[in-house]
């Protein structure tokens, strides 16, 4: 097992790729899901403010909750960004903003933060 400063450095480094590295992967899958089919006509800015930020504290939680051995935190994650954007989810294409954008940016974290969990042991 690793130890000493380079548990904190991969650590650190672990929670900085899960945070940062998710927000291209998150405009990936926005643009894969308007190529297709049934994607209708493409909104303007999107109905969702904030979401580079929230994006950002959401991985930086995520890949926490996983480095720390507590992957129930992702459930209170999820829970809170779900009731505070409630409101907004009634906008056109939000839902669907908000669906493939959290599913992406979890899904990254979990990913990054599983091979820093994994390096450390």
């Amino acid at each position: 097992p690793v130890r000493g400063f380079a548990l904190a450095a991969t650590y650190v480094l672990t929670v900085a790729a899960a945070a940062t590295g998710g927000a291209p992967m998150v405009l990936a899958a926005f643009r894969f899901a308007r190529r297709q089919p049934d994607a209708g006509p493409e909104p303007d800015d999107g109905p969702l403010r904030g979401g580079r930020v929230i994006g950002l504290l959401e991985r930086t939680a995520v890949a926490v909750s996983i480095l720390a051995g507590w992957p129930e935190g992702i459930a209170i994650v999820l829970a809170v960004k779900g009731l505070a954007r409630y409101p907004e989810l009634r906008e056109p294409h939000a839902s669907e903003q908000f669906i493939i954008g959290t599913f992406t940016s979890v899904l990254w974290a979990i990913a990054v933060a599983g091979v820093g969990r994994a390096l450390v042991t």
